[in-house]
């Protein structure tokens, strides 16, 4: 049975200034898998997570054409709320970013923010986003310590606790284990396995091996052009486009 449709992207494209970053790109993410975006620098995956995400709103000299569909809705559409989008797509970025403040408060900040003020609630939520990022029986004993006492793999699995903290639909990572040793690389792949039963999660890998453990299905991109997608064991087994086959196999990137 196929699984309803998260996230459709129609004849997107994506300028900055004079340069096209993203060409009339097509694509289908489906709710509770692992999508793995790759390619090569300057591909244009990362300027697909700042159009999913809207930061592009940010710098007057970007334009975006095109659809890009949640739930069937146009991200784009003027009655739809960019802080309430932001906290459906929660954004994990390449370097970890731990607040100055104890394990326990990094995670409620946003909480707090929201307008949460109910202790047990918070403790509630905290624990919760530890347990999903499988990080609570490393911290429970500490929480009042600083976060910034964790080490690398801990505070990137705490800023997808944070994240997961807000409740998000889907959960967009940009090369989160780029900077990670490969035991901590190892515990954040595993913690995303268990993810996908409650959320939809769209990875920037930070190598194709990466991409080729994890994902459900995978995108090749390349000069911000989409060259192919599929189920990632088709994709890495029997690519349909030689570029695709080139990549994958280190002939170039």
């Amino acid at each position: 049975m196929s699984k309803p449709s998260k996230i459709i992207a129609r004849n997107l494209n994506f300028h900055y200034g004079e340069k096209q970053a993203i060409k009339n790109l097509n694509l289908e993410i489906s709710a509770n898998e692992i999508f793995a975006l790759f390619g090569p620098a300057n591909s244009g995956t990362t300027t697909f997570f700042r159009a999913l995400t809207r930061l592009c709103d940010l710098d007057p000299h970007t334009k975006v054409e095109g659809q890009i569909l949640l739930d069937g809705k146009d991200i784009r559409d003027a009655d739809v709320s960019v802080t309430e989008l932001r906290r459906k797509i929660g954004m994990v970025f390449e370097e970890p970013t731990a607040l100055p403040m104890s394990i326990f408060d990094n995670i409620a900040y946003g909480l707090r923010l929201s307008g949460i003020k109910d202790k047990n609630l918070l403790k509630e939520r905290v624990e919760t986003a530890l347990k999903l990022t499988v990080l609570w029986e490393e911290v429970k004993d500490r929480l009042d310590t600083p976060a910034l006492r964790l080490s690398g793999g801990q505070q990137q699995r705490l800023c997808i606790a944070r994240t997961l903290a807000m409740s998000p639909d889907i959960i967009v990572l940009d090369r989160p284990c780029a900077a990670l040793d490969p035991i901590s690389t190892l515990k954040i792949e595993e913690s995303l396995q268990l993810l996908k039963n409650q959320f939809t999660i769209i990875i920037i890998p930070h190598s194709i091996q990466q991409a080729g453990r994890i994902s459900d299905k995978a995108g090749f991109m390349l000069y911000g052009e989409m060259i192919e997608t599929g189920p990632t064991r088709e994709l890495f087994t029997n690519p349909k486009d030689q570029r695709t086959n080139d990549y994958i196999t280190g002939r170039f990137g």
